[in-house]
C-alpha cells in the first residue's frame, strides 16, 4: 500500500499505475493530464508510470463548453 497525495487528498492505495488508478476512478484517458511530482507525464508513459509511496498527483480532465 502506498500512502500519496491525489489533487490535495491523501490517500492509500494499492500498486497501480498512473493508467489503471485513472481508470479505475471513471478518468477520461483521452482527456486527461497528469503531473507526477511536478512533472507532466507524457501520454506514451501514463501506462508505464508506477505511483510510488509519497507521491504527488494532480489530475485534470478537460471538458467541453462554451
Amino acid at each position: 500500500m502506498a500512502s500519496v497525495r491525489i489533487n490535495g487528498e491523501d490517500v492509500t492505495i494499492g500498486d497501480e499505475t498512473v493508467s489503471s488508478y485513472l481508470s479505475s476512478h471513471g478518468y477520461d484517458l483521452s482527456r486527461t493530464a497528469v503531473l507526477l511530482n511536478g512533472k507532466v507525464v507524457p501520454r506514451s508513459s501514463i501506462g508505464s508510470a508506477r505511483i510510488e509511496d509519497g507521491d504527488v498527483l494532480e489530475v485534470v480532465s478537460f471538458v467541453g463548453g462554451g
